[in-house]
Formats: C-alpha cells, sequence, structure tokens
C-alpha cells in the first residue's frame, strides 16, 4: 500500500485570518477560490458565480495556476484549476497537490473523489467529529490502490472528466427546458 505523500508534495493556502487587507488601488486585488469554483472546475463549466470575494493585500499569499489539482478541506472533494481561475487566492481551506509524471493528475482526481477505499478512509476519520472538515494529516495518509499503468490512468481521468462535463450540460439543457416551457404557460395564461 502506498500513501498519498508518498506520491504527492502538499502546499497549504495562505491562512485567511493573516492577509491584511489594505484600501490602496495599487495593491494587487485576489480573488478566493471557493466551493462553487470547484465545482465549476470539475465539470468545466464556468456557473458565472461572480459572488467570489475578492481582497487588495500587499502580502505574500498562495495562488492557483491552471491545471493545479486542489483538494477541499472543507468538501473533501479535488478537482484540477481551470483556466479561469489562474491566479485565484486559496486559504487554508484547500490544499495544492503536486504529482509527478508517474500520476495522471485527472486520474488522481477521479480516485480521491470516487474511490470506495479511500471514502471509506475518510468515513473512518470523521467518525464521531462534529465538524465535517478533513485534515491535512488525513489526507496525507490515505493509502492508495495499486495505480494503473499512466495510460490507464490517462484513459479514466479523461473519462471521468468528460462523463462530469456531459452531466452537467444534460442538467442545464433540461434547466433551460424548463423555463421556455415555464414562460410558454406564463403566457398562455395572461392571453
Amino acid at each position: 500500500m502506498k500513501r498519498l505523500d508518498s506520491i504527492v508534495e502538499f502546499v497549504s493556502g495562505s491562512p485567511q485570518f493573516r492577509i491584511i487587507e489594505v484600501f490602496d488601488d495599487k495593491a494587487p486585488l485576489y480573488t478566493y477560490y471557493g466551493q462553487q469554483d470547484i465545482e465549476d472546475d470539475l465539470v468545466g463549466i464556468d456557473s458565472n458565480g461572480s459572488d467570489s470575494k475578492q481582497v487588495r493585500t500587499l502580502d505574500m499569499v498562495s495562488t492557483l495556476c491552471q491545471g493545479d489539482i486542489v483538494f477541499s478541506l472543507i468538501s473533501g472533494k479535488s478537482t484540477i484549476v481551470g483556466v479561469q481561475h489562474q491566479g485565484y487566492l486559496y486559504t487554508q481551506n484547500y490544499v495544492k497537490l503536486v504529482t509527478d509524471e508517474k500520476v495522471d493528475s485527472k486520474y488522481l482526481v477521479y480516485l480521491l473523489n470516487e474511490d470506495k477505499f479511500i471514502k471509506k478512509q475518510f468515513q473512518m476519520g470523521l467518525q464521531g467529529s462534529q465538524v465535517l472538515k478533513y485534515t491535512l494529516k488525513q489526507v496525507k495518509e490515505l493509502e492508495l490502490p495499486d495505480l494503473p499503468t499512466i495510460e490507464k490512468q490517462r484513459i479514466i481521468g479523461e473519462l471521468y472528466f468528460n462523463q462530469l462535463r456531459l452531466e452537467a450540460l444534460k442538467i442545464r439543457v433540461a434547466n433551460l427546458e424548463t423555463t421556455i416551457v415555464l414562460e410558454k404557460l406564463r403566457g398562455a395564461i395572461n392571453k
């Protein structure tokens, strides 16, 4: 059995309470990476969640790049950062996972989000806990199933992300169809 910390390097986010906000227009403006951003990156669709918090600071803060793997210590979900979240600031509620060429990023996200053995380990770690928040120690100590060849990992990871995107698009279509039907009904009633 391999532990996650044997194949991944962990980079914690900036402690939010230590970020000193400044009101100088010349200071860099950062947008916080949040749960909605994880969901959007997972399905490859921007939900236009423009309610993201922002902060101006001169502090050195942890930011994300497109292609980074992020794990949420709040939801236990991971994803790959999309181009629209490039440069976002991530807090201590998130961890960046840095892999080497032996592990495919999309496959690792699939494993962390969907593998039954990993889910079971998370469940055991949360038993009796009031706060549903994962610890960095828990994530580091996750035992992984044997990894398939890198080619197989790429295929599985690609299929996983394509399936999530397809599912999200189908939901969006269904919602739009409902909106159209409701508008037609309102039009018929008001005639």
